[in-house]
């Protein structure tokens, strides 16, 4: 089973090492990796040309905005009611069941979300959490949070006139004018995207946006920019030695989810999609 929804993932400078293209060509799921000009040698040699999208601009200095805002357009384009957006630094999908995560061997988890996400009528931006953040010794894992921030795997609707803006957290930020706005969002448990963390790999914002040095501390401005954008729920905290941003998204609570006329009734009994367990031993990654 495969996404419905067309699956872009936008890059730069990660030629040597596509983590989300690998491990979604692992999983036989269709992609397109959506890449600066200059760049397309670089990417083509380890990547069929095929599946690579070249933007029209390069080196505008804006982080991943643009790219992400030619997607959304080229997805319009093709007719599609969503599309997925990725970034590149996702090296493996996971399927949470009874607390233990199960590296997923194709992209049925896409299309569960997608099918999950067509049943409402105001949910436009939906993903899965990270691997990272969803504990194994945690209790009650519920399989969605409602109402949160949706990170670096992304199904937004084309249906919206939202558009991603600014240079900083623009997940979060998009996240937060959805919510304002009386929408919804899905946060996924029960699949997992793992993703390396911010600042560790060469290449992207890492060396466009995120430098650090003795004149510029950019997780500081990070966080400065999404509090100008939204004061009213972000504040400015120091943990684990670094300055971060904290949202507040209890005034979102009241967001409730609008079923679809006409969507499906929710099955009476657990629909695993033809997914089943199979014993590491069996995959052939």
């Amino acid at each position: 089973m495969q996404p419905e929804y067309p699956v872009y993932i936008i890059s730069k400078g990660r030629w040597e090492k596509p983590l989300t293209a690998r491990a979604l060509a692992k999983m036989s799921t269709p992609f397109r990796i959506v890449v600066e000009p200059q760049e397309f040698a670089h990417y083509a040699a380890v990547i069929d040309p095929a599946k690579i999208l070249t933007l029209p601009f390069s080196n505008l200095g804006q982080g991943s905005i643009p790219a992400r805002n030619w997607v959304w357009e080229h997805s319009i384009n093709e007719g599609h009611a969503r599309h997925w957006i990725v970034d590149d630094n996702i090296n493996q999908f996971f399927r949470l069941n009874k607390n233990t995560k199960y590296l997923m061997g194709d992209g049925s988890a896409f299309r569960i979300m997608e099918q999950f996400t067509d049943r409402y009528v105001n949910l436009p931006m939906a993903g899965p959490n990270y691997r990272g953040l969803v504990k194994q010794n945690q209790p009650n894992i519920p399989p969605f949070y409602a109402n949160a921030r949706i990170y670096s795997c992304t199904l937004l609707s084309n249906r919206v006139s939202h558009r991603w803006r600014g240079r900083y957290n623009e997940d979060t930020d998009l996240s937060l004018r959805f919510l304002k706005d009386g929408y919804c969002t899905v946060l996924f448990n029960a699949f997992l995207a793992g993703k390396a963390p911010t600042m560790t790999m060469r290449g992207g914002n890492t060396d466009e946006l995120y430098k650090q040095n003795a004149d510029f501390d950019g997780r500081l401005e990070m966080a400065r920019s999404l509090q100008q954008q939204h004061p009213d729920v972000v504040k400015i905290t120091r943990k684990w030695g670094r300055w971060q941003h904290q949202v507040d998204y209890k005034p979102f609570k009241g967001n409730s989810l609008v079923r679809r006329p006409g969507a499906a009734d929710e099955p009476q009994r657990v629909n695993d999609y033809g997914m089943s367990l199979v014993p590491p031993a069996a995959l052939h990654f």
